[in-house]
């Protein structure tokens, strides 16, 4: 009796009995289908016809490609577009000796060159036989920023052959690849920077790495002068000397160190001495403050310092820093570049950093 209503119920809906097949019971849902495709038809008759165009029309003309950019060196010199194939040249620096490497544009090889002469002279011979047995290459250079500074990469691009410094840490290394030597090494420079994976460092030019190292040794002497700072308290305090005063070495401080005698002539020498360190250190301060002073009016990122002089608690010590450490502020293509090379010079020196000091 339900097969009997059932079949019937398919009937009435105008659906058919499949030889062999069982029949299925279908839920009173309401009819959409038709309705459905109705509508599928309705959309698809009034849709916006498409223009067909012909076939002999004329065609868009073909957009011209754009000039080549001119790019801009590490060391911020203008440098144009060059053509052809390339030689890339990986140089593993040392005192004494440099590794070199080839990787060809046009091949996936790397061949090893051999070790040269760690002179200036010996690199340019290299570069000269290099440009001599393939003409039609330009020849390219890096090796990794340690000890050599720029110096060489100066020389280089002195007698306009292409050269980069690379940063140590930002080189791609495998995480399995434990055996280190200045072969391999050659041969990875060559390699990533043929592949595009190296990004050269900023060259400063010669005058500004004065300025620099005179800052920088500025610095040296006053870490040293905090250290001897430090021993000749300890000193005291280990003998149960202690100061009463508000601040250390203020001038009633240094009269308070004066005056102390130690009860055994070998301790009085000890002590004179770690104070003659700490009063050579201090005029050396001195006149290395005198020097900056002297040095910073005429140099050609004066502008800059003399503008970061006018923040609040912004002396000529801390701008000359500034400037001198981070160089051409143009190169900053974003504040947060400028803000994370920052944070990595300040960084220099300290097993852990958390933030700009």
């Amino acid at each position: 009796m339900k097969v009997n209503k059932v079949s019937a119920l398919r009937v009435k809906r105008g659906l058919h009995r499949v030889n062999g097949a069982e029949p299925q019971i279908v839920g009173l849902t309401p009819q959409t289908t038709d309705i459905r495709k109705t509508d599928t038809m309705k959309t698809y008759i009034l849709r916006q016809p498409k223009p067909v165009q012909p076939q002999n029309a004329s065609r868009s003309p073909r957009l011209k490609p754009a000039p080549p950019v001119t790019t801009a060196s590490p060391s911020g010199r203008p440098e144009t577009p060059a053509k052809g194939p390339f030689l890339f040249i990986g140089l593993d620096v040392h005192n004494d000796s440099i590794a070199v490497s080839l990787a060809p544009s046009d091949s996936t090889e790397v061949r090893r060159y051999g070790i040269i002469g760690g002179e200036h002279d010996d690199v340019l011979k290299l570069a000269h036989k290099l440009q001599a047995a393939h003409p039609a290459a330009t020849v390219k250079f890096c090796y990794e920023a340690g000890p050599r500074g720029f110096a060489l990469c100066r020389c280089l691009q002195t007698h306009g052959w292409d050269c980069i410094l690379v940063c140590p840490s930002k080189i791609p290394r495998k995480p399995g690849e434990r055996v280190k030597t200045d072969r391999r090494d050659a041969d990875d420079l060559a390699r990533l920077y043929r592949a595009g994976e190296l990004t050269g460092i900023y060259v400063p030019e010669p005058e500004d790495e004065a300025m620099r190292d005179l800052i920088r040794a500025r610095f040296q002497v006053g870490k040293q002068q905090h250290q001897a700072r430090q021993q000749l308290k300890m000193y005291l305090l280990r003998h149960n000397l202690r100061y009463g005063g508000q601040a250390s070495w203020t001038p009633a401080h240094l009269r308070y160190l004066a005056k102390i005698k130690m009860p055994f002539p070998v301790q009085q020498i000890v002590f004179q001495e770690m104070l003659d360190v700490i009063s050579a250190a201090t005029a050396r301060l001195e006149r290395y403050d005198q020097e900056l002073e002297r040095a910073v009016p005429g140099w050609r990122w004066e502008p800059a310092v003399r503008a970061l002089m006018s923040l609040r608690g912004m002396a000529l010590l801390h701008a000359a820093t500034l400037v001198a450490e981070l160089g051409d502020f143009n190169r900053f293509e974003h504040p947060g570049q400028l803000m994370g090379c920052g944070a990595a010079i300040a960084a220099q020196g300290r097993t852990r950093f958390q933030g700009l000091p």
